[in-house]
């Protein structure tokens, strides 16, 4: 990956595709499963996304073919962050609100400050840290008490629907910090994201063969405008500026996305799908966004030299 100095202008550009385009997926996503199933649109989303921008590697030169094992590490990454993580968060979509969805994916940056210590065992966390990991648990306990208390089948749905959010956040940020852990200097990181994607779409695709009910497709023009929104703007653009960001500026502040997607993801739900804000949302929003902010600025030392090189506090 580069180290090499970018301008700040470029710098700025990128943070604001991965600020807006990442947000607005959330929106595209709540309207592409209204009636394409969630294994079929993530499959047909990344297997496209990937095989073009492989081939977009190839053209320009860079290096496609890798050893079976470095593929095996990549297929870990790639299904633990697009299985794990974006097919999760598709199906909950199915049963609650695409604001409240970014919103509990926001706490994410914390999973990365705990899996950070656990794997690479080099940082210490600060009591600024553990503060914003306390508080990230009361936003979260504030945005889901409406699904707590509720009674009904609904409710219960949307409950579950919430927690397996936080089951696919962790996959994300499990993806990531192996992703970091396993990152070599021969491998081009565009071509890896390629083969990511497309090993992860064709799990997907596999997944909604044996589970999803398929006869009940339909493809209409507001659903495939959706997932070519999620190809172009989410895939190609979006993760393609996060992963040059990764490579140009520390990973503690390219995980600022994380407090700043679920407000433009809010505010486009609400504007565009009428989506409700009600005051847990409000309070629960301001908790984990404060609690994200204090984990991604919190002072990390590290511990004893180790032969592995150190990774910062990074987000989503």
């Amino acid at each position: 990956m580069s180290t090499q100095p970018a301008s700040r202008f470029s710098v700025i550009f990128a943070f604001g595709l991965v600020y807006f385009f990442w947000g607005s997926t959330y929106l595209a996503i709540d309207i592409a499963v209204e009636h394409i199933p969630p294994g079929l649109m993530c499959g047909t989303r990344f297997v496209v996304a990937g095989v073009f921008m492989l081939a977009f590697c190839a053209v320009r030169g860079r290096r496609v073919f890798y050893h079976w094992w470095q593929l095996g590490e990549m297929a870990v990454v790639g299904v633990l962050l697009l299985t794990g993580g974006n097919l999760t968060l598709s199906y909950a979509e199915k049963h609650i609100a695409s604001g409240l969805s970014a919103l509990i994916i926001a706490i994410t940056p914390l999973w990365f400050l705990l899996l950070d210590t656990l794997l690479l065992g080099d940082h210490h966390v600060s009591s600024r840290g553990k503060a914003g990991l306390a508080l990230g648990l009361a936003g979260l306990v504030v945005l889901l008490w409406p699904q707590w208390r509720a009674t009904t089948a609904l409710g219960r749905e949307q409950l579950w629907a919430s927690l397996s959010l936080l089951g696919g956040s962790f996959c994300w940020a499990l993806g990531s910090v192996l992703s970091k852990k396993w990152k070599s200097s021969d491998v081009d990181p565009f071509s890896a994201t390629a083969w990511q994607m497309i090993i992860a779409g064709v799990a997907n695709l596999l997944f909604s063969v044996f589970r999803e009910d398929l006869s009940q497709v339909a493809w209409t023009a507001r659903g495939v405008s959706a997932v070519a929104y999620l190809i172009v703007c989410g895939s190609w653009i979006g993760y393609t500026a996060y992963i040059w960001l990764l490579g140009h500026v520390p990973t503690s502040k390219v995980s600022t996305y994380a407090y700043v997607n679920p407000v433009v993801a809010v505010f486009l739900g609400w504007l565009i799908l009428r989506e409700p804000v009600n005051g847990y949302i409000a309070a629960g929003s301001a908790i984990v966004i404060a609690s994200v902010i204090l984990v991604t600025s919190a002072q990390v030392t590290k511990r004893a030299p180790v032969e592995m090189p150190a990774v910062e506090t990074t987000g989503d």
